[in-house]
C-alpha cells in the first residue's frame, strides 16, 4: 500500500548589504511518512531556480517567487504558497502515484462519446491518469492558441478541447492525473507553411514520411520555440506532466537538415531541445517525459533518431518506450515472435534499460490496446494486456500507458473495482530473475 512522503519545511531570511532587496531562503527535509526515511533526489523549485534534496532528504534553496514546487518520481506534484507558508506549521505530503493511463488522441478528445466512454473506464477500473494529444500526429493544436507560427500553419484552426480549463479542472475533480502530449518534429501543417523549417530529401523537396506528412528540423530553434510554448501553455491549464513525443529524427535515410548530420550532433539536438524545454517549464513544476522507440532500451547508439538513454536521463523525469509487440519488427533476444510473448518483451526491454544505470521508477511504458498489423494480425485482448501491465508492475515503473489509436477502450485486461484480477506473468520470465 502506497503512503505519503511528508515534507517539513523551515524558512528563514537572508539578508545582505549588496542587495536593495533580501532575498527569501527556505530550508527542509524531505522524508518518508511511513518509514521515516529521507527522500533523496525529490525535486524542490522557487520561479526559475531548482534544487534536489540531498542523501538525508535535505535541501535549501533561495530566491523570489509567490509559490514554492515540489514533486518526487512516483509521487504527484504539491506546492504552497508563500503565504500559506507563513501561516503552515505542519507537514506537507506528496501522495504517492503510480498513473495507471489510457490515451485520447486529438479528435477522442473532442468526442463526447469516444471521452466519455474512457473517462467511464477510469471511474470503475485501476486507471487513474489520461494522456491527451494537445499537439497531435498531424501537428493540430487542441485548445485555443494566437502563437504566431499557429496562425502561420493554420494548425488551430479545428478547436477540440474548447474549454481545455475547465476540461483539466474536470480531471482533477475526480483525481485523474492529465498528462499533455505534445508531437514535436513531425509536423505536416508547419513544414508545409514554412519550408524553410523543413526536413528535405537530397533534391530539395520536402521530405514526407510513409503517412504523407512532412517534419520540421530538429535543429532549428525556432521550431524548438513554437513546441515549448504550446507546452508552456499546457502547463499553465494545469496539466500534470508534459509529454514529448516524435522528440526524434524521422527514420529515413538521405535527408537534409539545416546542419550535418551524425550520431553527435543528433544527440546533441535532441537533448539541447528538451534541455530548453525542462528550464522553462521549472517555474510551472510540471513533470516532463519523452516517448521513445522501444528499440531505445536495447541500442546503445542513437538508433540514427537522436534518442539515446543516457542523454535522456539526466533532462527527463519519465522514460517512455514504446513497447508495443508489434513494433519489435526484429524481436529481441530468445524471442522472435513478439506478439506471442507480450511479457517478455515488456519486462526484459525494461530489464535491459535499467542496466544502463537508471533506476526503475524512472521508466513509464506506453503498452499495446490495439490490433497486432506487422506479424499475424492477432487481437490484443484481456489476456495480452494484462501481461504487458503484469511486466511493466513487476519492473517496477512509474505505471504504464495503453495506446489505442481509435481510443476504444474496454475493461479486458484491467483490474475492476471490488473485482480480482490475476496477472497472467509466464513461469519462464519469472524464474529468470
Amino acid at each position: 500500500m502506497s503512503r505519503p512522503i511528508i515534507f517539513t519545511l523551515s524558512l528563514f531570511v537572508l539578508t545582505s548589504l549588496f542587495r536593495p532587496l533580501p532575498a527569501l531562503a527556505y530550508t527542509g527535509t524531505i522524508i518518508d511518512g511511513s518509514t521515516r526515511r529521507p527522500v533523496e533526489d525529490a525535486i524542490v523549485t522557487l520561479g526559475d531556480v531548482v534544487v534536489r534534496t540531498d542523501h538525508d532528504g535535505k535541501f535549501q534553496i533561495s530566491g523570489h517567487g509567490d509559490r514554492i514546487g515540489l514533486r518526487a518520481y512516483g509521487h504527484q506534484r504539491e506546492s504552497i504558497s508563500i503565504g500559506e507558508l507563513k501561516d503552515h506549521s505542519g507537514p506537507i505530503a506528496l501522495t504517492p502515484m503510480m498513473p495507471k493511463a489510457l490515451y485520447l488522441s486529438f479528435y477522442g478528445i473532442g468526442s463526447t462519446k469516444l471521452r466519455e466512454a474512457a473517462l467511464g473506464l477510469l471511474d470503475k477500473t485501476e486507471l487513474n491518469a489520461v494522456v491527451i494529444d494537445v499537439k497531435g500526429d498531424r501537428g493540430m493544436i487542441a485548445f485555443k492558441t494566437s502563437l504566431p507560427l499557429a496562425e502561420q500553419a493554420h494548425s488551430n484552426q479545428l478547436t477540440t478541447m474548447r474549454d481545455a480549463k475547465a476540461m483539466i479542472d474536470r480531471l482533477h475533480h475526480d483525481n485523474i492525473y492529465a498528462i499533455a502530449r505534445i508531437v514535436v518534429f513531425k509536423d505536416d501543417p508547419l513544414a508545409t507553411a514554412r519550408p524553410d523549417l523543413a526536413v528535405k530529401r537530397a533534391s530539395g523537396a520536402i521530405f514526407r514520411d510513409r503517412e504523407r506528412l512532412a517534419w520540421t528540423d530538429p535543429f532549428n530553434t525556432e521550431v524548438w520555440d513554437y513546441n515549448i510554448a504550446i507546452a508552456l501553455e499546457a502547463a499553465r491549464l494545469g496539466f500534470d506532466e508534459i509529454q514529448f513525443d516524435y522528440v526524434r529524427f524521422p527514420d529515413a535515410p538521405g535527408l537534409k537538415f539545416s546542419k550535418p548530420t551524425d550520431m553527435k550532433s543528433r544527440l546533441a539536438a535532441i537533448s539541447g531541445f528538451l534541455a530548453e524545454a525542462r528550464r522553462r517549464l521549472t517555474p510551472y513544476n510540471v513533470f516532463l517525459a519523452a516517448d521513445t522507440f522501444g528499440y531505445v532500451t536495447w541500442n546503445l547508439d542513437d538508433t540514427h533518431i537522436g534518442q539515446r538513454l543516457e542523454e535522456l536521463a539526466p533532462i527527463v523525469d519519465y522514460i517512455s518506450p514504446m513497447l508495443y509487440p508489434s513494433c519489435f519488427q526484429f524481436g529481441i533476444p530468445n524471442y522472435r515472435n513478439p506478439v506471442a510473448h507480450p511479457y517478455e518483451i515488456v519486462f526484459l526491454s525494461l530489464q535491459n534499460a535499467r542496466e544502463r544505470g537508471i533506476p526503475s521508477i524512472r521508466f513509464r511504458p506506453w503498452l499495446q490496446a490495439f490490433r497486432d498489423y506487422a506479424f499475424d494480425h492477432r487481437e490484443f485482448t484481456g489476456t495480452q494486456i494484462r501481461a504487458q501491465i503484469s511486466a511493466a508492475e513487476k519492473f517496477g515503473s512509474d505505471g504504464w500507458m495503453l495506446w489505442n489509436p481509435r481510443n476504444q477502450y474496454t475493461a479486458a485486461g484491467l483490474k475492476v473495482e471490488g473485482a480480482a484480477c490475476k496477472d497472467d506473468v509466464p513461469d519462464v520470465v519469472q524464474s529468470s530473475q
